[in-house]
């Protein structure tokens, strides 16, 4: 790397690994802290009539929450980021962008609270919504006079399903449409969605951004400054801003976004190569392994694969033993952190989601998704050796 030409430790052409350990220097503190100070506070004071800090009223802007943001968009390469206070916040932001009438596509495919919120929120507010498997399926027939956005996850949640990225871009681009892409499962440590032409990039900052399961946020990234101009109004007018504490722990996680992704990632491919082992296991999805559809694809357009993984076993009842008998592992609804999760779609994630769309989608009763952690491997292999000895045994029973 040339660095002959850096005169800033924040240079883009910095890896991401540097980038993650950078503070926005702009807007630093007097006192130099290295951990950001959290500004806790709802109002600020003016040194006089028409004078002012910056800062005004911490639903509109907070020094601690600016940083973060300042962070995040960097990452994504994007020219703004805005912190909300859930994902879900920044999706419902991002409809608003929309009138009555507008129709947009979104994958079939997707976490289930987004899918609530298209069904029981973007309805009964006039848009129109068609669900499109966006991984095989030609995106143009779909396409009306009255489509304003195609909105997806790549990988999707939980059935991993990868689309590509930039040729959708194209598409996008040559309807004038938005390309709306959430992001969380890779996070920008492995992905930037904005670099191969989407116009908005979603996170949960719950998930790999905070990456310690202790805090809820969301975010919103773009490349246009109109299109940030009016989500900084409705973001403003709707009061969802992220917390100054809670900006402050999703800073700290960012730190060490990188070696938890490392390590996070090999323990995933590790665990998926496992699975596929095991006689009760009946499917293993994880875009790491080389016969996944979207393997060349991830290859392509993003610099790993991830540490999430999803799995079919033979039965019902041979999850649901699965499930009460992890110990190691935590039978919890979430995903990103530093420990590994198992979580069963069907009744967590996906519980709202109507039969017809799971069954087309292949979520059921016998898919367990993982989170893959930091955990030393052969504790994890050694712990699913264990829970599957014993829902064996549970399951032959008489």
């Amino acid at each position: 790397m040339d660095c002959s030409g850096c005169n800033k430790c924040t240079d883009v052409n910095c890896s991401i690994e540097t980038k993650c350990q950078q503070l926005d220097r702009s807007l630093l503190d007097k006192w130099g802290a290295i951990s950001y100070p959290i500004y806790q506070t709802a109002t600020f004071a003016h040194p006089g009539l028409g004078d002012s800090t910056g800062y005004d009223y911490t639903r509109m802007q907070n020094p601690t929450r600016k940083q973060l943001e300042s962070i995040v968009a960097y990452l994504e390469s994007g020219i703004d980021a805005i912190a909300f206070a859930s994902g879900m916040a920044a999706i419902a932001t991002v409809m608003e962008l929309f009138n009555p009438g507008d129709h947009f596509i979104v994958d079939a495919d997707l976490y289930g609270g987004s899918i609530r919120l298209f069904n029981e929120i973007s309805i009964k507010n006039g848009l129109e919504y068609t669900a499109v498997s966006l991984s095989s399926e030609d995106v143009r027939p779909y396409i009306k006079e009255n489509t304003k956005a195609i909105y997806l996850e790549t990988p999707t949640n939980p059935m991993m399903n990868v689309t590509d990225i930039q040729e959708l871009a194209e598409i996008t681009k040559e309807k004038g449409i938005l390309l709306i892409v959430d992001n969380t499962f890779l996070s920008p440590y492995f992905q930037n969605p904005l670099k191969l032409g989407a116009d908005i990039v979603i996170h949960s900052g719950t998930k790999f951004l905070g990456g310690h399961h202790d805090t809820i946020g969301g975010f919103v990234v773009v490349k246009d400054e109109k299109l940030d101009e009016r989500l900084r109004f409705i973001y403003k007018t709707t009061g969802a801003g992220l917390s100054p504490f809670d900006s402050w722990l999703i800073l700290r996680g960012i730190r060490t976004l990188a070696v938890r992704l490392d390590r996070a990632q090999d323990n995933a491919l590790a665990l998926a190569k496992y699975l596929k082992t095991n006689k009760h296991v009946t499917k293993v999805i994880y875009p790491g392994l080389p016969e996944h559809p979207g393997y060349s694809i991830m290859k392509k357009q993003a610099r790993g694969f991830g540490a999430m993984v999803t799995f079919e076993v033979n039965s019902a009842e041979f999850a649901h033993e699965v499930l009460n008998n992890v110990q190691l592992i935590y039978f919890a609804e979430s995903l990103g952190g530093t420990e590994t999760l198992i979580t069963y779609p069907i009744t967590q994630t996906h519980a709202d989601v109507p039969k017809d769309v799971l069954e087309k989608n292949g979520i059921n009763d016998r898919v367990l998704r993982l989170s893959v952690g930091i955990e030393g491997i052969a504790d994890l292999i050694c712990e699913f050796n264990r829970v599957f000895a014993i829902a064996e045994k549970e399951t032959t029973k008489g």
